[in-house]
C-alpha cells in the first residue's frame, strides 16, 4: 500500500528536499504541496492524503492552526498531521500535539526519522523527536508541576497500562512497546484502546500529552 503525503511549507526548496527524501521510499508518494496555511487546508481537504507534513511558520495560517483545522477535536473526520519544523519551542510542541498532531519532528532530525514519522502516523501511531521529548520531560521534572497546574491523575490504570503510557510518552511505536514489555502486539493495541477510553482521549498523541502534563513518566 502506498502512503500518500501532502507537503505544506512556505519554502519551495524545503518542499523539494522533503519530496526527494520521501519519494525515494517505495511505499511513499507526495500527491500535493502547499506554500501557506490556507492553501494547505484547502489542498488537504481536496486530496485527502494519508499524512500531511506541516511546517509551523507559514503565511496566512500557521502550522498549529492548520493542524487544528485538519485534525482537531472538533473535526468529524480528522486527518493525520505531522508537524515538521526547525523550531522546538514548548508552545509549538504543546500547541501542535493538543491540536491533534500525530507527530512532531525537527527538520534536523534526519531523513530516517522523517520517514519513520510518516509511516507511524499512517499506522495510527505517533512519533515525537527524541530531543523534544527529553526536553519536555526535563522541564516537567525541573518545575515539579504539570504545565496547567493539574495534580497527577491515574484514573483506574493498571501497572501495565501505566507502563504502556510511559512508553508512548517517550515516542515508542507499538512494536517497540511490545518488545520492551515482552508482550504481544495485539496486547499493546488492547491496552491502548482501554487507556484511551479511561482517559477520555482520541489517540496516542493525546495519551503522551496527558502523561507529560500529569508527570507519570520519568526520564528513562
Amino acid at each position: 500500500m502506498t502512503i500518500t503525503v501532502l507537503l505544506a511549507d512556505d519554502q519551495a526548496m524545503i518542499r523539494h528536499g522533503l519530496r526527494l527524501i520521501l519519494e525515494d521510499q517505495p511505499d511513499i508518494t507526495v500527491i500535493g504541496e502547499a506554500a501557506d496555511g490556507v492553501e494547505a487546508i484547502a489542498t488537504a481537504r481536496r486530496l485527502r492524503p494519508d499524512v500531511c507534513l506541516v511546517d509551523i511558520r507559514m503565511p496566512g495560517l500557521d502550522g498549529i492552526a492548520v493542524t487544528r483545522a485538519l485534525a482537531g477535536p472538533s473535526v468529524t473526520d480528522p486527518m493525520r498531521v505531522v508537524v515538521v519544523t526547525t523550531f522546538d519551542l514548548d508552545e509549538y510542541v504543546y500547541g501542535a500535539l493538543r491540536g491533534g498532531a500525530a507527530g512532531f519532528v525537527l527538520k534536523d532530525a534526519g531523513p530516517a526519522l522523517l520517514i519513520e514519522a510518516v509511516r507511524a502516523a499512517h499506522n495510527g501511531e505517533a512519533l515525537v523527536s527524541p530531543s523534544v521529548t527529553l526536553r519536555l520531560l526535563n522541564h516537567l521534572n525541573a518545575t515539579g508541576a504539570a504545565p496547567r497546574g493539574r495534580a497527577a491523575q491515574t484514573p483506574q490504570l493498571s501497572g501495565r497500562a501505566l507502563e504502556v503510557v510511559r512508553a508512548i510518552a517517550r515516542g515508542r511505536t507499538n512494536q517497540e512497546i511490545a518488545a520492551e514489555l515482552f508482550i504481544t502486539l495485539s496486547t499493546v493495541k488492547s491496552h491502548l484502546s482501554g487507556i484511551q477510553t479511561k482517559l477520555g482521549v482520541r489517540n496516542r498523541t493525546e495519551i503522551a500529552v496527558w502523561a507529560w502534563e500529569n508527570r507519570v513518566v520519568d526520564r528513562t
